[in-house]
């Protein structure tokens, strides 16, 4: 019987062993895409005070009813009130202010007559339409009344959010730190960016899992920290993940498999880690570890580059999210159908990199090319990942399968895998 966990299994461990960062107070100007881990209640009306929704007059409503070019209505002007100024005066019979988008309506007024149904008089004024009679005004409180629960912890901030904050005068919120991850990536014929000769000649191939991982981790919200190539030693190894002090998350990718060069594992049993477990039910993918490296937890990836990004689908993002706040870590998934029939071999789960066109309720799936884990173009064309059963050798053209689309935005608290 194979003890490997599947990738489900593995996922809700990785989440389980994890907490949100100590939450901490950030300028708002800061805050886009961090996760409240405060209530906040409004200490005002929104708006402030009933206010004009448009240029015109500030009316009784009484005084303009029958309106019309035949027969208007011709009121006296006592007060302008431009956005920002508090009125003076109150409207009574016979009597209007001018006012303008956003200012206060005065008291006594109850409609706000556009400008385009007067003769814009001053200092009196005909209207001729009453089509407005009661409308036009912003009442106080309309968007968010005084003592109103606006945002409860969990809410991730957009920009429609840090408006609201705004307009709240919160300047600081209380969120969750973002969690800083340390990217460790090993190699002995690996090169940087800055030894483009070396690549070019072939000499060394790009550790292109630097620069994908860097930026999925700052998609995801957390703050990357490159910890540098190391080599295919567990000299070099361990004073790389030693660099890791600092890092409320450390990702790895290669090294963990069981080649000769794989020394991975053994370095952390020798700085007085813990490993819970390290190969899975899956492809691409199966080498996948997690554990701990003193109080840190430590994500270990495969090398390969699709290998590394499908898995850092599946399990980094979730743990960011986890330790960011998120009360839901993983993307949903959607119903598919296959656009072709699919033949695998191994009895894995496997997840398929597809492109999805058609019926956006039940899209069709094509296979973005090869999907050999080394094809990383595979996942550049890919709109989601095709989740094939683990035992499912043959799959028809047609049939109805599930898939977790990269740009997902709906999540949910358990795996959809």
């Amino acid at each position: 019987m194979d003890t490997r966990l599947t990738a489900r299994e593995a996922a809700c461990r990785i989440v389980g062993a994890l907490a949100p960062q100590p939450p901490l107070r950030v300028p708002l100007e800061r805050a886009l895409g961090s996760v409240l881990a405060e209530t906040i209640t409004s200490p005002i009306d929104v708006p402030f005070r009933t206010n004009a929704a448009m240029d015109g007059y500030a009316v009784r409503s009484s005084d303009v009813l029958g309106a019309s070019p035949e027969t208007p209505r011709r009121l006296t002007v006592i007060e302008r009130i431009p956005a920002g100024a508090v009125p003076t005066r109150t409207i009574g019979p016979g009597q209007c202010a001018r006012i303008f988008t956003g200012a206060p309506v005065p008291e006594g007024a109850d409609t706000v007559i556009r400008q385009e149904d007067t003769d814009l008089g001053e200092p009196e004024v005909l209207i001729v339409a009453d089509r407005d009679c009661l409308a036009n005004l912003r009442q106080a409180g309309e968007d968010i009344p005084r003592g109103a629960v606006v945002f409860g912890p969990g809410t991730e901030l957009r920009p429609a959010h840090l408006g609201v904050l705004a307009s709240l005068a919160v300047t600081h919120p209380l969120v969750w730190r973002r969690p800083r991850v340390g990217i460790a990536a090993s190699g002995d014929e690996l090169a940087r960016l800055d030894q483009p000769d070396l690549i070019l000649r072939g000499e060394r191939i790009a550790s292109s899992n630097t620069y994908t991982l860097a930026a999925l981790i700052r998609e995801t919200g957390g703050e990357p920290i490159d910890l540098g190539l190391a080599r295919d030693t567990p000299e070099s190894i361990r004073a790389q993940l030693e660099r890791a002090a600092e890092c409320d998350l450390v990702i790895t990718s290669a090294g963990i498999s069981v080649g000769e060069h794989d020394h991975l594992r053994g370095v952390i049993d020798a700085m007085g880690g813990r490993i819970d477990f390290w190969r899975l039910r899956m492809r691409p993918g199966a080498p996948v570890g997690f554990g701990h490296l003193g109080a840190t937890p430590w994500l270990g990836l495969p090398g390969n580059p699709v290998s590394t990004m499908v898995t850092f689908e599946l399990f980094g993002r979730a743990a960011i999210r986890v330790l960011m706040g998120h009360r839901l870590p993983f993307r949903d998934a959607i119903r598919v159908r296959t656009g072709a029939a699919i033949s695998l071999g191994p009895v894995l789960q496997h997840f398929l990199r597809v492109s999805l066109s058609g019926d956006p309720i039940c899209p069709t799936t094509r296979v973005t090319g090869s999907q050999g884990s080394g094809v990383l173009t595979s996942m550049a064309m890919a709109d989601a990942l095709l989740v094939v059963p683990e035992g499912q050798h043959e799959t028809p053209a047609g049939s109805e399968l599930s898939a977790i689309r990269l740009d997902e935005p709906t999540h949910r608290a358990d795996p959809a895998f």
